[in-house]
């Protein structure tokens, strides 16, 4: 892949190649390597080594840990959308007998299934997987630790499951699914589930002297769809715009955008961390914008992916340590560096190529009693209700084949949007869920909350 370093400026390339410079020599890692994406593809890759004269590129493979669950989300999601499962029935119908059953397909995505963080010793991530050959012998004997669906706890046994789930249903191992429904499609040539070279070396660096010891690189067995993956911040940076944009190839916009929602209950410090898990994707909120994407470790190696959708922006970090730099945050600062020093351009404005009349006459001001709202057209054929004063709810709607619109986001997701008309056809009132606006405050002849006191609107007298 030829990355065009041109279409960054100076000052903005050189920020970032100081800010993996800091990590990688702050974080005592033998090499880190970085790539960051804008408008598709990736414009800036840099690397830091500790080795003189050699320095990883983009098609270095490195081991991305539990970024492989987000690959695995997207073949459970492929089953989904083609109408072989719906994401709320029990995993006890594909897969019975496990023990973990009573969970749902949409909970073991979004880590609220009640399963445990890990297998039964010994640790899965150092050891063979010829160790845990059967489900059971990664579940344990006590797969639930928490009521289903309650709470969100991460589970890397919940993503065995998956992955069991998608041999079940596609009648071929896991891993040759993935490289026949997502990795080829989509052009992820370097992304496999065993090393190939060029590939770097995991490492454990001693936490009190510069030292270091080799880790092994353990084949995962049945825990490969939690972790088995090895990558290139080539092939991540492309995962990263079908994660932003979709590809009808493997899913599409609206399915990815799906998958990018917050699907489980958080606990208060990640409310209080601005944190949030999806179908198989972080939410985070960082330096003020909202980022999704995924990071991983297995011993020797940390992995992340960052991707702001509104900035147009995404990050790819790889480093070859068992403990090292935070990498979480260096993707996010990489995110920021560009878009804030090189914010993105919006699209020209342009006149919409055609208009319903009847939907441009709903067009202005609303009242919801005395809250004042907005309707406006939308390019896409829906409208938008939002308040004037800034603060409320608001929301885009999705115009039906009947007329009517339907919420897209926010309180008035799902609920139905209406133009009541009087037997004139001219517009009485919006009916949204029940709520009524009118066109002036509390109007005297709309349903409640239209006007109820016949003395109307006066002052203190």
């Amino acid at each position: 892949m030829t990355t065009p370093q041109e279409e960054l400026f100076p000052a903005t390339r050189r920020a970032l190649l100081h800010r993996i410079a800091v990590a990688q020599a702050e974080g005592r890692t033998p090499s880190l390597v970085a790539a960051v994406v804008r408008g598709g593809r990736a414009v800036w890759h840099g690397a830091r080594t500790s080795v003189d004269g050699h320095g990883p590129d983009e098609n270095v493979q490195y081991r991305i840990g539990s970024i492989t669950k987000t690959f695995t989300a997207v073949l459970v999601l492929r089953l989904r959308d083609e109408g072989l499962l719906d994401l709320g029935d029990s995993l006890e119908k594909y897969l019975p007998g496990t023990g973990a059953g009573e969970a749902t397909i949409a909970e073991l995505l979004a880590h609220s299934g009640g399963l445990a963080a890990e297998s039964p010793a010994p640790w899965w991530e150092r050891t063979p997987g010829s160790l845990r050959p059967e489900l059971a012998d990664v579940l344990g004997k006590q797969p639930l630790l928490h009521p289903v669906g309650r709470r969100h706890h991460y589970s890397n046994p919940g993503y065995t499951l998956l992955g069991a789930l998608v041999e079940k249903l596609r009648g071929a191992p896991w891993e040759d699914v993935l490289r026949r429904e997502v990795l080829e499609p989509l052009g992820l040539d370097r992304t496999t589930g065993r090393p190939r070279a060029p590939h770097a070396g995991g490492w454990a660096v001693h936490p009190w002297a510069d030292v270091m010891l080799t880790e092994p690189a353990e084949d995962l067995g049945r825990m490969a769809p939690a972790g088995q993956l090895w990558s290139t911040t080539g092939d991540l940076a492309r995962f990263a715009v079908f994660l932003a944009r979709g590809d009808d190839r493997v899913l599409s916009v609206e399915t990815v955008r799906e998958m990018r929602a917050p699907a489980a209950a958080a606990e208060a410090a990640d409310v209080l961390d601005g944190a949030a898990y999806g179908l198989g994707l972080q939410i985070q909120r960082r330096d003020g914008r909202l980022v999704v994407g995924h990071s991983g470790s297995l011993p020797g190696f940390l992995a992340n992916l960052t991707i702001s959708v509104e900035d147009d922006v995404a990050a790819v970090v790889l480093t070859n340590c068992t403990s090292g730099p935070l990498l979480a945050g260096v993707g996010a600062d990489l995110v920021r560096i560009v878009a804030e020093a090189e914010p993105r351009i919006p699209e020209p404005w342009r006149p919409l190529p055609e208009v319903d009349a009847a939907v441009l006459e709903l067009a202005g001001q609303w009242y919801w009693g005395t809250h004042a709202f907005a309707l406006r057209l939308t390019a896409d054929g829906g409208v938008s209700l939002e308040p004037l004063s800034g603060n409320g709810r608001r929301s885009r709607f999705r115009k039906n084949a009947d007329g009517t619109w339907t919420g897209l986001e926010g309180y008035y997701a799902g609920e139905l949007l209406r133009a009541v008309r009087r037997l004139d056809g001219t517009v009485s009132h919006l009916d949204l869920g029940s709520f009524v606006f009118t066109r002036q405050p509390y109007d005297e002849g709309a349903p409640v909350p239209g006007g109820v006191d016949p003395e109307g609107w006066r002052g203190i007298g």
